[in-house]
């Protein structure tokens, strides 16, 4: 069993880690690093594993067995949103908007330990809810400005394109301000223009706003112009990690995806 410890550089730290769905590995023995300052990139075949590491990174289901550690401190096992707290967030390859509220009550939801969620501070502690409200909203409009969806605040989020909801889920995640992000295939189901907007903004939140990013993503544009470092996965276990160019001309990258096919 590997029982290496994580690199001090890294912000992001996993290892060794076990999943298995009715004796079936989903995950086995896998290890990642995730540098500071960076956008990493997770590829590989379908069934490598890659949905069910970011489940277990984020808290989403528990490992079997290995460890996960973020900014030096032991996570393995916390729960999503313990794991929010301590600067990390996720989004999800499917978009969990609520489709009844507007873009921007979707964001305005989105900060934890609001006042206004206890019934007593509404009562007794209205001037720090109401300061918390006028945080929150500055903060939204701000948010909504950078990932270009400020024209649409007021549309209920079901009536968004796929684009726009993948832009909204990342919204959500920066009203949290973590130091790291991690995309569960931000450019699934999202059309060309809106595509490029989404590469745009990632770029901008990673060199302006500091932004460390982990994108699990089968778009190969998407993650030859964002990616800086690229690890593969394959059949649950880490395959090679390197630049885009190093592990696409891999031969056992391309005897992956191709087993993956036939």
């Amino acid at each position: 069993m590997n029982r290496v410890g994580p690199k001090s550089e890294a912000i992001l730290s996993c290892r060794d880690l076990h999943k298995s769905f009715g004796g079936v590995a989903a995950v086995d023995g896998m290890t990642l690093d995730v540098a500071p300052g960076g956008i990493t990139g997770l590829i590989g075949p379908n069934g490598a594993g890659k949905s069910t590491l970011f489940n277990i990174v984020s808290g989403v289901i528990a490992a079997q067995e290995g460890t996960v550690h973020l900014f030096g401190q032991d996570v393995t096992g916390l729960k999503p949103h313990k794991i929010a707290r301590r600067g990390m967030i996720r989004t999800f390859q499917l978009s969990r908007e609520m489709t009844r509220l507007t873009v921007l009550e979707n964001l305005m939801l989105a900060p934890q330990n609001q006042a206004g969620e206890k019934l007593s501070a509404v009562f007794f502690s209205r001037p720090l809810v109401r300061r918390q409200e006028e945080e929150n909203f500055a903060r939204a409009k701000d948010v909504l400005e950078t990932v270009n969806l400020t024209k649409v605040m007021d549309e209920y989020a079901g009536n968004l394109s796929g684009g726009q909801k993948k832009l909204l889920e990342l919204a959500r995640a920066l009203m949290i301000d973590p130091r790291l992000i991690l995309l569960d295939e931000p450019a699934a189901g999202v059309n060309p223009a809106l595509m490029g907007l989404l590469m745009e903004t990632i770029e901008t939140l990673n060199k302006e706003a500091g932004k460390t990013f982990l994108i699990v993503e089968h778009d190969m544009d998407l993650v030859a112009r964002l990616c800086g470092h690229v690890v593969v996965m394959a059949e649950g276990r880490h395959l090679t990690e390197g630049t885009f160019d190093e592990v696409t001309r891999d031969a056992r990258v391309m005897e992956a995806y191709l087993g993956n096919v036939a």
